[in-house]
């Protein structure tokens, strides 16, 4: 499973604690007989570690993975296809970041304000943490799906020249990390919780559905995400986030195994104006 799948199951593990609040709470697949273990789950005082499990305290064992994910229809699943269930509504997660975490972000978030200044004289209207790119991009196993989802990088450059004027741009950096002029990176890599770390000293998030969308509803945080017609946002989004989806019915195709003509079509029907002024509407 991904991260933006483990950040799901912390909203799940915040309702779980209050029913049973003397149990340890554990994540992973009873047929298998594992415990998951996840960077996301570090901190999290209601997520109980594998080696970290004391014999003598009830357990109580939530069977999420790959085989049992809830907002996946696998009746309906095929070799081409994922199909989606719409049937309940996603519950914001929780991360917990640590004092190193937390001094990283600002270091970051410093470093950042220098280069508006360095840039500019004036005062920006707002941070936007910006990711366009998934590091599973060219990973053979998942290289349609990712490229179905995606807004489109020709895309993302227009908008971000349209916003890069007014908004201080930051974007995580990893190897896969498209680098756009205008937008602020780090010298150096940082890893996921580094970016949420970063991300929460933001005004927004920016993207395509994936993790940091899921990040952002965990971090209380604003956002505008690019759902397309691959996926739709009642099966993976947040009434709190603004929310592109292409309304067609051949939406929520879930192509995983070849390009989609109707990915193509929902990336040339939403419009860069369009965002642009949803990125307004939600930072002025």
């Amino acid at each position: 499973m991904g991260l933006g799948d483990d950040l799901m199951i912390t909203g799940i593990v915040e309702q779980e604690h209050i029913k049973h609040p003397d149990k340890q709470i554990v994540i992973g697949s009873l047929k298998r007989n594992l415990i998951f273990d996840s960077l996301i789950y570090l901190n999290n005082p209601k997520i109980t570690p594998s080696d970290k499990i004391n014999k003598n305290k009830p357990v109580h064992f939530i069977d999420y993975n790959d085989e049992n994910r809830f907002y996946i229809n696998y009746e309906k699943c095929d070799h081409n296809n994922l199909a989606w269930r719409t049937d309940f509504k996603l519950i914001p997660g929780r991360m917990y970041f640590s004092k190193t975490e937390i001094s990283d972000a600002k270091s970051i978030l410093k470093k950042a304000n220098i280069f508006w200044s360095n840039k500019t004289e004036t005062k920006h209207k707002g941070i936007i943490f910006f990711e366009s790119y998934s590091t599973k991009q060219n990973h053979e196993f998942y290289s349609y799906k990712m490229k179905n989802k995606n807004w489109g990088e020709e895309n993302w450059i227009k908008l971000i020249d349209r916003l890069k004027d007014k908004y201080l741009i930051i974007q995580s950096v990893h190897g896969e990390a498209k680098k756009i002029d205008g937008v602020f990176y780090s010298e150096n890599e940082f890893d996921f919780r580094t970016a949420c770390a970063v991300l929460n000293n933001c005004d927004m998030y920016l993207g395509n559905e994936g993790g940091f969308g899921h990040a952002a509803a965990a971090l209380n945080k604003k956002a505008l995400i690019y759902f397309g017609g691959w996926i739709s946002p009642q099966s993976t989004g947040y009434d709190m986030h603004e929310n592109i989806y292409y309304d067609d019915p051949n939406s929520s195709c879930g192509v995983i195994g070849y390009l989609c003509n109707h990915c193509e079509k929902a990336r040339q029907s939403i419009k860069v104006e369009y965002l642009e002024e949803k990125v307004k509407f939600i930072l002025e």
